[in-house]
């Protein structure tokens, strides 16, 4: 326990035994001091989403999947949805789709715990569909507050869905990837959704085109480049 929160017990005791000095029978609370509990940018963007009853996921879904990583990471990754892997654990990407981008951030020389990764919306659609336009506009205040509050260097969007909301386009994935395009002056790179790679693993051309993609990125923020991208 660190200082500040012994402190805290310290005055939380004095207080209550004050009170039984008194002989309440019940206990009387202070006016809750703002200053007291002071949250990260993160955390507050996490209180105000709350156990969101926004949209009609709520009625669906096992949990919130609200993100996880470095809350001052460099580097953010952005996907469409939770899937059922993430809608029973709380995390985003802990599915097959998540153990592939986890080797492919491990092939950018970087570890899992060193970036930050979300999803377009918090919660799993019935049956993995695509999110529909209510449920991407009610989360999109969250995903912008995560957006402002890790201030990555650059984000790279995985899939068309997650490309096309953060970037207000429509377009196929294959005219949007490789390029850097910019949300609110952060270079953003679109790349191939990691359970899009696994359905088309036989051909190895969309493989190869993600790594192109995540070498920019790499070159951007100042990374070793390694030759190839086989850790995938």
């Amino acid at each position: 326990m660190d200082k500040e929160a012994e402190l805290w017990m310290e005055e939380a005791r004095n207080y209550l035994e004050y009170q039984v000095n008194l002989g309440f029978q019940e206990l009387l609370l202070p006016p809750v001091s703002e200053n007291k509990i002071s949250l990260s940018p993160l955390e507050a963007v996490r209180s105000e989403l709350g156990e969101c009853t926004r949209c009609p996921l709520h009625k669906t879904r096992r949990t919130i999947v609200f993100g996880e990583g470095n809350p001052a990471a460099r580097l953010m990754f952005i996907g469409e949805a939770p899937g059922a892997d993430e809608d029973r654990q709380g995390k985003p990407f802990v599915g097959r789709a998540g153990q592939l981008l986890t080797r492919m951030i491990q092939a950018m020389q970087m570890e899992r715990e060193e970036v930050y990764i979300a999803n377009i919306i918090k919660c799993r659609p019935p049956e993995n569909r695509d999110p529909e336009p209510l449920e991407i506009r009610t989360c999109s205040p969250f995903l912008e507050g995560q957006i402002a509050a890790v201030a990555p260097e650059v984000i790279v969007t995985l899939g068309r869905v997650a490309t096309c909301t953060l970037l207000a386009v429509k377009d196929s994935m294959s005219n949007l990837r490789g390029e850097f395009r910019y949300k609110n002056g952060i270079p953003v790179m679109p790349t191939y959704h990691p359970s899009f790679l696994l359905r088309t693993e036989p051909a190895k051309r969309h493989k190869a085109e993600a790594w192109a993609d995540l070498q920019k990125v790499m070159a951007l923020l100042d990374r070793p480049r390694t030759v190839s991208g086989d850790n995938q």
